[in-house]
């Protein structure tokens, strides 16, 4: 449970590059269809976002796990070397098998911190990976609720349906940054032409961004939930109380900063967020422990 940053931003990062191809295609070339004597086509317009949106997307998705690899410097269990690494690998082999799910990558990063977080482009090619941290300051049943928590988040398909929702924000954000981008063109810069001017350009690049970062509440209000979601499969697969547990357990370092990479926090299992409304909690991943253990509390397994 670490917030989404790596995501969102190679994300952006893909997202920003196809706008300038975008832009260099259909000024230099014409190839889009986008532009005519008369402004935008918005049909068009509508279907190149859409297609530059989701393959923004599904990229970001693709490298998802060598991206994690490389940012928490994972170390994948290839042969387990003693019996903690032979118990982690025969754990999540355990709640894999129940799920009925591939076999993921196991592995282990470098942080004081007690964290752990999946990902993966599908169910049957993922990463769990624990902290150096959470081995050393939780019990071995609340160390199976995590996992159990982990293999949740692959079970429900989160990365695939996250990717997907994050095209169709993507294929939006595309499309009214470039709506306004051609306003401010035609109004501010007087481009009187036929095609796009320097001012469509510079403005569609900026609203990029600036869209992109505010439609990422929509992104994280599914990390939200989907928590909520892997919560109940640690539950079921390893018991209420070890969930509870775990999460009781992850109380001090929601009360310190994080030394996870901003980028990773997405998918980990523990984003020391604060507490109570504001605007910057809109754009956090994750609930409160406080909400997760008391959503826990009202969560029957047995009725599941």
């Amino acid at each position: 449970m670490m917030r989404i940053g790596l995501f969102l931003l190679t994300n952006l990062a893909v997202i920003v590059v196809f706008s300038i191809v975008f832009g260099i295609l259909s000024r230099f070339f014409g190839i889009g269809g986008v532009h005519g004597a008369g402004g935008l086509n918005y049909t068009s317009l509508a279907i190149m976002c859409g297609i530059y949106g989701m393959v923004g997307s599904m990229v970001s998705l693709f490298i998802s796990k060598w991206m994690a690899k490389k940012s928490t410097g994972t170390a994948v269990i290839e042969t387990p070397r003693n019996a903690t690494e032979k118990w982690l690998v025969d754990t999540v082999a355990k709640h894999a098998q129940a799920v009925n799910i591939g076999m993921p990558e196991v592995g282990i990063f470098n942080n004081s911190q007690p964290n752990a977080f999946a990902t993966g482009w599908n169910k049957n090619q993922a990463l769990v990976a624990v902290s150096s941290g959470l081995l050393q300051s939780m019990t071995p049943d609340e160390i199976e609720a995590v996992l159990a928590h982990e293999i949740g988040h692959v079970a429900n398909g989160d990365m695939v349906t996250l990717a997907l929702i994050q095209g169709v924000v993507n294929a939006f954000v595309m499309f009214f940054a470039r709506l306004i981008g051609s306003f401010v063109d035609r109004t501010v810069f007087k481009n009187e032409g036929d095609g796009p001017g320097i001012g469509y350009f510079i403005t569609s690049i900026v609203m990029d961004i600036l869209l992109g970062f505010l439609a990422s509440a929509i992104v994280m209000w599914f990390s939200r939930l989907r928590e909520f979601r892997a919560d109940e499969m640690g539950a079921k697969l390893a018991s209420r109380d070890k969930m509870i547990s775990a999460l009781d357990a992850l109380r001090p370092s929601e009360q310190r900063p994080d030394q996870m990479p901003e980028s990773m926090k997405a998918f980990a299992i523990s984003s020391g967020q604060s507490t109570g409304f504001s605007v910057a909690n809109l754009f956090r991943s994750h609930p409160t422990l406080d909400e997760r253990i008391a959503a826990l509390r009202k969560y029957n397994p047995s009725k599941a």
